[in-house]
């Protein structure tokens, strides 16, 4: 009987807020130097460990994704955790989506800044036992003991210093960051007085 190949799909998690060069690079970095095949982005609601008054409604932030990756087809936005029960966790929308896409391989992209607090996360063990997280390098990582785990790849994407947080701050007090966002979601921004 043939084994049933299961297609790599790498689920990039965030509150995209907003999505930047950076997330694209990575996103980018992964379609052409790992073996996924279509990476996703999961469109956080509200993250447990952030503070969410600077959030921009989810809407805006799945419209922005979509705008930013509109030409690639091996890209797509997902707002899966939009409807799911809050607070989101990873562990219960990697659950979800391999019950609804079992002919898919869920693999977790992430930056290696969240290494050394991912005992936190709910269930940390159980995404380790079943799902494989390809990891980009992020700067000021501390020490962690996942360097030699067999469900974690760590890659060589380029090092992107840019935080969204940073873009906010940037746009509040009246800087111009074109050049670390797409120009589309730039001009959104500035339309919409987003984070001003």
């Amino acid at each position: 009987m043939a084994k049933l190949i299961r297609h790599k799909t790498g689920l990039f998690f965030g509150s995209f807020n907003p999505i930047h060069i950076g997330h694209l690079v990575v996103a980018n970095y992964m379609l052409e130097f790992t073996d996924l095949e279509e990476v996703w982005f999961i469109i956080s609601p509200e993250n447990p460990l952030k503070d969410k008054k600077s959030l921009l409604a989810g809407n805006h932030r799945y419209y922005m994704v979509n705008l930013a990756i509109e030409n690639n087809y091996r890209l797509k936005a997902s707002r899966i955790e939009f409807n799911m029960p809050r607070p989101s966790y990873t562990v219960h929308t990697l659950a979800y989506l391999q019950d609804k896409y079992p002919q898919k391989q869920f693999i977790v992209i992430a930056g290696s800044d969240i290494l050394p607090t991912f005992h936190k996360w709910k269930n940390y063990e159980e995404i380790l036992r079943f799902f494989k997280l390809y990891i980009y390098p992020r700067p000021e990582t501390g020490e962690h003991p996942y360097r030699d785990h067999p469900a974690i790849q760590f890659t060589k994407a380029p090092m992107m210093d840019i935080s969204a947080s940073f873009i906010r701050q940037s746009i509040k007090k009246g800087k111009n960051v074109s050049f670390l966002l797409p120009d589309k979601i730039y001009d959104y921004i500035i339309d919409m007085h987003f984070y001003a």
